[in-house]
């Protein structure tokens, strides 16, 4: 019991380690979205940092078109940067859990 409880830990921790590896990754993963027409594109990492934004000239001139766009394309690049993350984050963990009778945490 002492020895599987022990390999049990050890697992955890490799997984933990997984897991910071596969966030560190994801700082590496460019996604790019733009808007309807390309006037707004943004470029975002898997750990939703913004990395880059590209405006149209033709936006300049209206502020609140502006900002719309911006608000729209930023929102779309996080909502798919979001489900990459955690989907990548999801599967390491699912891998690394130890096999617990009736504790079926990522179906």
């Amino acid at each position: 019991m002492f020895g599987d409880m022990m390999g049990m830990m050890n697992k955890l921790k490799e997984t933990q380690q997984k897991v910071e590896n596969t966030k560190e990754r994801l700082n590496t993963v460019l996604l790019d979205e733009e808007s309807n027409g390309g006037l707004v594109k943004v470029t975002i990492t898997a750990n939703r940092t913004i990395k880059k934004i590209e405006i149209d000239n033709e936006l300049l001139e209206d502020k609140e078109m502006l900002e719309d766009y911006l608000i729209l394309t930023l929102n779309k690049a996080i909502e798919r940067a979001t489900s990459i993350n955690e989907a990548e984050l999801a599967a390491v963990a699912k891998e690394g859990m130890p096999d617990i009778p009736g504790m079926d945490l990522f179906k």
